[in-house]
């Protein structure tokens, strides 16, 4: 390119950026702006008035109410924060926003600088159907499928039909598994469906959906791309998303243990190709999915920055908002492709607010303690005290690791999580342990079917008699009725004390019993355990087993106790005094309660109804993704005691049903 053509490139500058998200994305762009000298904006919902992400900007506007529909996704909303706040730049986060063509133009339009690619090209690669096509036409390999017009159910059956079962429904505007469903067999077909339509217009607005090929355990593999108005583009390598559960990945790792130099380079041509044909601005991921053959096939272009983007960041020591900003500014990439460098390896894992023993079901509440590691990026708008609200995404903090081999990021990443202190609110921390000590991951060799495969392994919580009679010493010890622990011999006779700790929802008989030299004797089912403390304050024990010196964090709130011990988070409920537990809580009494905090998208059943143990009631909306709640009897729909698009709490009866 010659000096005349560089000097009518336009130039955009900017000073003050609104950031259209929320959470640890904004803490995140917020970082690398101000390293930048821009000042920086926040939005926010009724329901994050006093999250972090507000406190930490220059200022903060409020754009609406807590479900994400009526503040984050309105785009109008939005652009009036940034005038009315005078920034002169948006950027729309990892979201939705960052891939709506509506929302860079009308940023345009109302003179703001988008930090992101063009609205045509959005449009572009936005549209699952559409991106395939043009890829097709420019020769990058394509999952066989249909993305045809005709959106009827009789002609999506009709297709299923001909691409042949397992087939993959995916909506045309889906994002974080939102709006995808895998169907095995015809039976399943119309429930995924609509379950696939249902999901993508709440999520995306938009319910067409598009059918693909499921190919068999493949590898999820990703390529990060930049390019600029001057025409330059380049890749920064894979990133292999492979462990996932519900389409969305759990951890994610740069570069893949299946990809070759040979086979990297292959791959990051043709992104760099597909990206130079569409005269990108920005940041992209391309994301392929990868056979056991090395062949390689398209499945979709997010036109935005990815939640996994710190492990490229850690291999290349390039900071990609910074690379965002400067392209969105004018300025041609900083550096070529041969400049790029890959240096060692990096994991992230996910950790969400849910339990991934109740088939991932999300979580909401306070979190009482939260205390991240040493030595680990972690991402996150945490802080103790903070509500992890059901409105939103159940992702709460991203702990990354990069060591110079895979084995020593494995090893320091499994060392992290067993440092994170998360203590109120159920999250997959045991779970992602599980996966990264797990021999399959280990080799390097998880495909998409890996949690699928080792579900039962990885979920398992095998609750030792040790566990039991640690958590009965700390249900004992820091009981608000009992006397305050001290040190040394007792003179008073002991005796045993009855106590019922229940440990993932398995309750142990346990007595307890301080003896006069100070050491505590707990007899379990599993044989007699004598237990020494050293030291106790408010949230850490020091005590002794035998030979042997331990440590475990806790807090105590009422009649539950969280417990981090080696490690593995324990939650443990004191069923002491509790009275025994009734079939109401299983639903065996007719009435089909909430299992979480969200909001009815779907009554399946009418009043008067018969209906089948196991058939499917009402459908949920929590953190981004529905939850089929069934009947526990067969009979009569007798009461349907919500509407659609009822907000309910965790324990509301939505439905009851009269015993056959």
């Amino acid at each position: 390119m010659t000096p005349n053509m560089h000097a009518a490139i336009r130039r955009t500058p900017f000073s003050r950026i609104l950031i259209a998200n929320r959470g640890e994305i904004a803490l995140r762009i917020m970082r690398t702006a101000r390293r930048l000298g821009h000042g920086v904006v926040a939005v926010y919902s009724d329901a994050d008035c006093d999250a972090l992400h507000v406190r930490l900007a220059d200022q903060a506007v409020r754009i609406g109410g807590s479900q994400p529909s009526q503040s984050y996704l309105k785009s109008d909303a939005i652009i009036a924060a940034a005038k009315a706040a005078g920034a002169d730049a948006v950027h729309p986060g990892y979201g939705f926003l960052a891939e709506h063509e509506r929302f860079a133009q009308a940023c345009i339009d109302a003179g703001l600088v988008f930090i992101g690619p063009s609205p045509q090209a959005i449009e572009a690669m936005g549209n699952k159907a559409g991106a395939k096509a043009l890829m097709q036409a420019a020769g990058v390999p394509c999952v066989p499928g249909y993305q045809g017009e005709d959106q009827s159910d009789a002609a999506m059956f009709g297709e299923a039909e001909k691409i042949g079962f397992p087939v993959m429904i995916k909506a045309v505007s889906s994002g974080g598994g939102r709006g995808m469903r895998l169907v095995t067999d015809v039976g399943g077909f119309s429930a995924a469906l609509r379950s696939a339509r249902s999901e993508a217009k709440a999520a995306f607005g938009d319910d067409t959906v598009i059918l693909e090929r499921a190919i068999t355990d493949p590898r999820h593999i990703e390529i990060q791309v930049f390019g600029d108005r001057h025409g330059n583009a380049i890749h920064l390598g894979e990133r292999d998303c492979s462990v996932q559960r519900r389409h969305q990945k759990l951890i994610e790792e740069a570069p893949s243990p299946a990809v070759s130099p040979e086979l990297r380079a292959k791959m990051g041509a043709v992104a760099v190709a597909a990206v130079k044909s569409l005269a990108y601005e920005g940041a992209g991921t391309l994301e392929f999915l990868l056979d056991r053959g090395g062949n390689f096939y398209f499945m979709e272009m997010n036109t935005r920055l990815q939640v996994e983007h710190p492990v490229t960041e850690a291999i290349t020591g390039l900071d990609l908002v910074e690379l965002q900003l400067r392209i969105a500014a004018g300025e041609p990439l900083p550096l070529r492709q041969d400049d790029i460098k890959f240096s060692g390896h990096a994991i992230e894992v996910r950790l969400c607010s849910e339990d991934a023993a109740q088939d991932f079901m999300p979580q909401s509440g306070r979190m009482a303690i939260w205390q991240t590691p040493q030595g680990s990026r972690v991402e996150h708008a945490l802080e103790q005290g903070a509500e992890i609200s059901p409105f939103y995404d159940s992702m709460i903090a991203k702990i990354i690791s990069h060591g110079a081999s895979r084995e020593e990021a494995r090893g320091k990443l499994a060392l992290g999580l067993e440092q994170t202190v998360a203590f109120g609110v159920t999250t997959n921390q045991a779970f992602l342990m599980s996966c990264l000590r797990h021999p399959v991951f280990a080799r390097g060799e998880a495909t998409t079917a890996f949690i699928a495969d080792n579900r039962d392994d990885l979920a398992q919580r095998v609750v030792s008699p040790g566990d039991a009679a640690l958590a009965a010493l700390l249900l004992y010890v820091t009981n608000p009725h009992a006397p305050p622990w001290r040190a040394g011999r007792s003179l008073a006779p002991g005796f045993p004390v009855p106590l019922r700790p229940e440990i993932a929802g398995m309750a142990h008989d346990v007595e307890i019993l301080r003896e006069r030299d100070g050491s505590y004797l707990i007899e379990t089912k599993g044989g007699s355990h004598r237990l020494e403390i050293d030291a106790i304050d408010a949230s850490t024990i020091r005590f002794r087993a035998g030979e042997m010196l331990d440590s475990a964090r806790f807090h105590r709130d009422g009649n539950v106790l969280h417990i981090l011990h080696r490690g593995t988070p324990l939650v443990v409920r004191d069923q002491t005094l509790a009275a025994p537990q009734s079939t109401a809580a299983t639903g065996g009494d007719g009435k089909v309660r909430a299992q979480l905090n969200g909001r009815v998208v779907a009554i399946l059943v009418k009043r008067g109804e018969l209906v089948a143990m196991g058939q499917p009631v009402m459908t949920l909306e929590a953190m981004k993704m529905e939850h089929v709640h069934r009947s526990a009897i067969a009979g009569t729909v007798s009461a349907i005691d919500i509407a659609e698009g009822d907000q309910v709490t965790t324990g509301r009866v939505v439905v009851e049903i009269a015993a056959a």
